[in-house]
This record gives C-alpha cells, structure tokens and sequence, in this order.
C-alpha cells in the first residue's frame, strides 16, 4: 500500500469514527418485566424515591400486558365425556407508585374476554383447562362471559430489607402460587412480610389472609369453603384441587364458623451450596402443614447435579370430621359400619408425603434433565386449594393432581434453549413424561395414567417483548378392569401468546 493510499484511509477512519462518535447510537432495549417459564412475572424496573407525597404519583410506572390464550380438550371417550374448548383475549395494567419513606402502591386492573371460540353457555361445567378464562358463575348466572377484575391492590411499606404488604396481592410458598398460566392470577387478600437478608443468607415469609380469589372469580371468596349458603359449587372455592367435603352445608351442619383464615410462615436459609426450607401452614380449626424441604447443588466441572428432597405432613384440626379424608367429599357423612372407600381412617386428615428428585443442568443453562418421585402417605388425602401444587417440582405434570392418598408417581423431564445454544434463536423445549399410581382399593380415585406432556416458547429478537408458547399434553389412563374405572384419557393442547410493554 503506497503512501497516499494509506493516508487516504487514516483520515477516512477519522472522519468516520468522528462522525460515530458525534451520532447518537440506539440504546439497548430494556424490558421492564420479564416472563419465567411458568409465565410468572419478574419486574426489572421500578420506581425510584421520591421527595414528596405527590411524586409518588407522578413518577409511578404503568406495566403493561397483552395476552392470548386458546385451549382445546379432546376426550378418548367422548361419548360420557364433553370435548371443550375455550378463548381468553386480554391483559391487564399494572400501576405501581414511586416510593415516598418506604411507603409505596400497586394496582392491577386484568382483564379476559371471550369473543369467540367458545362453549354454548348450558354447557360452561364441561370446559377444563380452559375455564379459567371467564366466569362460569357469571354465565350460570345469565351474565356476559369476560372477566375485568381488579387483580392486584395494595399498599406496601419496605424497610431495610422487609416488606410489608397489605390487600390484594399475589403470595408465593410451597402452599400458594399465582399460577398466573392463563388470564388472571391466583391472589391473596390480607397482610404479608418478607424478609430477605436481614439475616444473613435466610429468607423469612409470613401472612395472614382471610379470602382469596381464584383466577376465573370476579370477587374472593373463602380460603377453603366449598359452595355457599346456596349451594352454588362455582361462588365460593371450587379450585379444581378443592376438599368438596368441606363446605358451606357441612361446616354449618357441624356447628362450625364458614369463614376462615390462612396463615403461613416460612424460613429459608442458603449456604455453600445448601437450601434448606421450612414451612408452616394453618386453617385454624380445619387443618395444619408444615413441610421441609432442602436441595444440594453438586458442580462437576460445567455441569452441576442437585439433589433434593420435600416431606410434607399434614395435621388434623377438626376438618376430618367436618370433610372426611377423601377430597371428593364421599366420607363427609361417613359413619361406623358404613363403606371406608379404602381409607384406614375415614374422619381423619392426618396424612404425609415424601417427594424426591435430582436436576442435573449445565453452567450455560441450555440444558436440564430432571428426575422425580413421589409417595403419598397412605392415610387421607392433602388438602392443597391454593395453587401451591405438593408434588410441583417433583412429579406434578400439567392438569394432574396426584395427591390422592396412596398414590405414586414418577416423572423425568428435559428441557433444552436452543437460543442460548446457539442453534435457533429464541427457541425452547420442554417434554416430560410421568406415570401416576392410583390405589384401586380408594372407590373414588382417578385411573392410573401416563403422560407425556410438551412445551415450545419462541422469542423473537425484533419484538424482545413478544412471546409465544404451545403447550400439548397427551394422558392415557387405564379403563376398566376389576375396578371398573372411567376411562380419562384425553388430548390436550394450549396456544398463548404474551406482549409485555
């Protein structure tokens, strides 16, 4: 290269990196809230301090989100049985203020709305995964099929590293979740803390709630009172985990209050690769929980292996006697000489599980395999209403609730990004089969059943917000035999779409 020609392209990179420098590059985009896997929200922006009362409102952030959600149920057998479907077209925004001497405030408005694609209306009680997205009370009732709730309300006062939340709110344990998998999340009403590291490495909960309100109701309702004084099965909690022998008529009958309380507390604490949790749960007069919980993470070059294990035992406080121990309400009104269905104490909820599972998962984190068993107790059924599932994370596949007294379950599971690989961007898998035993003896448990159940999500780096998931879960269920079970065997499959702004 001669000397003019070198020259030349000096100066052009002095100019050109001149100009660069004098343009304005376009910043990285920032999303205010992510989506976990299990559609879970995490925000990653909110309002700073403010000086003044006013600017508590003036410097609030808006969070919005725009969802989509179809579901399609085909049964094997669909001559006893009703194939469904559903639609949820909506979102919601969220408000949360800026933070004036530690005192802040959330409100979320959500919404779902079923234009089409949907059952006729006296046939609302046979729609499954899809009923979530309105309210079948509302519908029942002669009312329109949307939902517009205010799904999130209250106020909240951080100190230090404590938080302290009263209303509405969403509360996160081994007992309750969100769940937020369709249109409107699981919420809590009443009073919660949490702290995190004002002991160093331990995480502490506490609440007390006095209603919830499940995602297809339009108001809270009882924490664990199925039906109403009316004997409506859809106004009241009829969480599809429900004891149906705890209801309004049969907590009267006994003498006892219809309205209850939730208190839980939970301690959680992390060192060199140990999590150790405990928890505790209360229905004062009806039942009680208390579950410990710990995991190891074993690293073995860019792999690491965790073990882990989940015993949960629950304690009777008089619901046995009100319920029963079977969750269908068949030994509400069990007495001496009548059928047991299979249980050794037909008017006791003392019962237990033991759960165990190993995730093996590389330091890239494109890859997880996981590996569960679970053994319920055989003894009464666990009452579990809140969404909190006692077998997720361990054997709990999607729909299935395999906390039937005496049940055994296995489940392995692998999930594979193959954005984070490199190989397809934004794209996910997920595909986990498992195998649930039933006791035959119990007259009224679910048929044994496999399933395979599968996951896709796919981001797009044009529209970071955007995501798109399908969900297809596929169950064979043995029919039949000397026990004469129902043949529950269906295909499903579930279409979502979310845009965060």
């Amino acid at each position: 290269m001669n000397k003019l020609s070198l020259s030349l392209l000096t100066s052009s990179l002095i100019f050109s990196s001149s100009l660069l420098a004098e343009v304005e590059m376009p910043e990285k985009h920032v999303s205010k809230r992510t989506l976990a896997g299990n559609m879970n929200i995490t925000y990653k922006v909110l309002p700073s301090e403010v000086d003044s009362f006013s600017e508590m409102f003036e410097k609030g952030i808006f969070y919005g989100r725009l969802r989509f959600h179809a579901f399609n149920w085909d049964w094997s057998d669909d001559e006893k049985q009703t194939d469904n479907h559903a639609l949820g077209v909506g979102g919601s925004i969220v408000y949360k203020t800026g933070k004036f001497n530690g005192l802040s405030a959330t409100a979320g408005l959500y919404t779902s709305q079923n234009p089409f694609y949907r059952m006729d209306n006296d046939e609302v009680g046979s729609v499954k995964a899809g009923k979530d997205t309105f309210s079948r009370n509302k519908v029942k009732s002669g009312e329109d099929w949307g939902i517009t709730v205010l799904g999130e309300s209250y106020l909240q006062y951080d100190v230090v590293k404590t938080s302290i939340k009263a209303g509405r709110q969403m509360f996160h344990s081994v007992f309750t979740k969100s769940n937020d998998t369709k249109m409107i999340p699981n919420t809590f009403d009443g009073i919660s803390v949490e702290s995190k590291g004002d002991i160093k490495n331990t995480n502490l909960q506490f609440a007390y709630f006095n209603a919830q309100k499940l995602r297809d109701h339009t108001h809270s309702h009882d924490v664990i009172t199925f039906k109403d004084s009316e004997e409506n099965n859809w106004n009241n909690n009829d969480d599809s985990a429900i004891h149906k022998g705890l209801s309004y008529e049969n907590f009267k009958a006994n003498g006892d209050d219809v309205s209850h309380s939730l208190i839980i507390g939970t301690a959680e604490t992390k060192f060199a690769g140990l999590q150790v949790v405990g928890s505790y749960l209360t229905v004062p007069d009806v039942l009680s929980q208390g579950v410990l919980e710990a995991h190891y993470k074993i690293k073995a070059g860019d792999w690491s292996v965790a073990p882990g294990f989940r015993y949960m035992m629950q304690m009777d406080d008089g619901g046995g006697e009100v319920g029963g121990a079977s969750l269908t309400g068949a030994l509400a009104s069990w007495k001496e000489g009548d059928d047991k269905l299979g249980y050794s104490d037909p008017k006791s909820l003392d019962g237990s599980l033991i759960a165990g599972r190993v995730v093996i998962a590389d330091k890239k984190k494109t890859t997880k395999i996981l590996a569960g068993y679970s053994q319920i107790s055989d003894d009464a059924d666990i009452v579990a209403p809140w969404r909190g599932f006692p077998t997720g994370g361990y054997t709990r596949a999607m729909a299935q609730y395999n906390w039937v007294a005496n049940t055994s379950s296995w489940m392995v599971q692998g999930t594979y990004d193959f954005g984070k690989a490199g190989m397809v961007e934004g794209f996910k898998l997920s595909a986990r089969y498992a195998s649930m035993d039933f006791d035959d003896e119990k007259a009224k448990a679910s048929a044994d059943r496999d399933i395979i159940h599968i996951d896709m999500w796919k981001k797009f780096k044009s529209l970071p917000d955007f995501e798109f998931k399908f969900r297809t879960g596929i169950v064979s269920s043995d029919s039949g035999g000397e026990y004469n079970k129902a043949d529950t065997s269906y295909n499903e499959y579930r279409v979502e779409m979310n845009y965060l702004f």
